[in-house]
């Protein structure tokens, strides 16, 4: 069993062109499948084509808190069409980013509370991105009764206390390349004493490539492998171990085969 890249933008520049060869780089790392997240229901339509031309894709879709200002009253009636496919495994990336602010905190909040509201209807998991916004959206979360539901905090990178408290809730996180970076710290003791039933692994790609490619653009999903081998060494573990614990985890989240 090889590893699963929990989080990817697989129809992102420049990724986009080149996924068979991006895919086939993926295998041969040993990673053997991909959830690929839309942002904006553009992108949702094209994460499922991808999803459903090769089966070592998986997809899901969400409005990422960068576009919520993008969003107007009519998208919803397509939002709701797309998301009623079961070919999405999981709603999201949802949430707020408070360190750019491409959009209005307070049009964040509606749009991610609206997502929320109609994800809450089915039984899928629902994917977090959460930036300098902690307390507003796990507040938004509870509100809407998703404690206890499948969610994750992607490209986690909080604290040890709000890591505790999404565990709280019944929640998890994923770590990214970020926790392989000199300055991350506290990332790695948490990364060290997560609990071995709740890891995940992502590459965010074509993001934060992992050390030791940190130089290498666009980040790939094979470079989960360099993530994943690292955070072995932290908790004292074979590789082979953690991806057969990493993997099992992420499938039986997300419902894959």
């Amino acid at each position: 069993m090889g590893l699963v890249d929990s989080h990817a933008h697989l129809t992102f520049e420049p990724l986009r062109h080149q996924v068979a060869d991006v895919l086939n780089r993926a295998a041969a790392a040993g990673v053997d499948h991909v959830i690929s997240i839309a942002t904006d229901l553009d992108d949702a339509e094209r994460v499922l084509g991808l999803a459903r031309a090769d089966d070592r894709v998986s997809a899901a879709m969400g409005i990422h808190p960068h576009e919520a200002a993008e969003v107007e009253e009519d998208d919803w009636e397509r939002y709701e069409r797309l998301m009623s496919d079961p070919a999405f495994i999981a709603i999201g990336e949802m949430g707020l980013d408070y360190h750019y602010d491409f959009a209005e905190r307070g049009v964040q909040r509606t749009v991610f509370a609206r997502q929320l509201a109609l994800a809450s209807g089915g039984d899928r998991p629902i994917i977090i991105h959460c930036r300098e916004a902690h307390g507003d959206v796990v507040a938004i979360l509870k509100a809407a009764g998703f404690g206890g539901w499948k969610v994750v905090f992607h490209c986690f990178t909080g604290t040890g206390a709000e890591a505790s408290e999404i565990a709280e809730n019944g929640w998890r996180i994923s770590f990214t390349g970020v926790v392989t970076f000199k300055n991350a710290g506290e990332l790695r003791t948490i990364a060290r004493d997560y609990p071995a039933d709740q890891l995940m692994v992502e590459t965010d790609s074509p993001y934060l490539s992992p050390v030791p490619v940190r130089h290498v653009r666009p980040n790939e999903p094979a470079h989960v492998a360099h993530t994943a081998r690292f955070i072995a060494e932290l908790r004292g573990v074979s590789y082979d171990e953690f991806v057969t614990c990493t993997s099992e985890n992420t499938r039986m989240f997300f419902g894959l085969a």
